[in-house]
């Protein structure tokens, strides 16, 4: 992340909001929604499967979900960024629910099939399908799932992922690894012989 955002500052300002200071969350905006805008769009250049979601609608939603954000002992930037990652989770997989159940026919006009246009489009990995994997994968390894979360959805680094977590880089890292091999499994629906 930014190495000029200001880790002190930021780590100040979000105790005080946890202790209800309102306009601390008034001062921390500025210093955060430039990085929460770059983790959004790195996450939405990957993802590329929300054309009619914007990167700043993903932030601003972020942030009316965290203005809501009641009695929170804020640890440290990490931790706020790893509850942001978690945020954008929700709200993207919310997002694609809603396309899912558009496209299914949910609110739609009804037309006969001549009526309707042959389209044919490319679709990216389903990230409600993505969703319920880590769900699965958060019933057996809560760590493992956060550690996805943070670095897919988040964006964050190892450091920053292992600073959140309070665990060292290397069980970042040996997690993220275990939990990519995991989850490749489950998404492309392979099973071990023995399960």
């Amino acid at each position: 992340m930014d190495g000029d955002l200001p880790h002190r500052g930021v780590t100040e300002l979000l105790r005080a909001w946890g202790a209800g200071d309102r306009e601390a969350l008034d001062r921390l905006t500025p210093l955060v929604y430039k990085e929460l805008h770059r983790l959004a769009h790195r996450y939405m250049a990957r993802e590329n499967s929300h054309p009619t979601l914007q990167t700043s609608a993903l932030v601003n939603e972020v942030y009316v979900r965290l203005v809501d954000v009641r009695n929170v002992n804020w640890q440290n930037r990490a931790h706020f960024f790893g509850l942001c990652a978690r945020m954008m989770r929700h709200i993207l997989t919310d997002f694609a629910r809603s396309r899912r159940y558009r496209k299914r026919g949910g609110s739609a006009t009804r037309i006969s099939l001549d009526q309707a246009p042959h389209v044919s489009k490319q679709i990216s990995p389903d990230l409600v399908v993505l969703d319920d994997a880590l769900k699965g994968l958060a019933k057996m390894d809560s760590r493992k799932s956060q550690v996805v979360e943070m670095r897919f959805f988040g964006g964050l680094s190892v450091e920053e992922t292992a600073e959140a977590l309070k665990v060292s880089a290397e069980t970042v890292k040996r997690d993220w690894k275990m939990a990519k091999a995991w989850l490749a499994r489950e998404l492309s629906g392979e099973r071990p012989d023995d399960a």
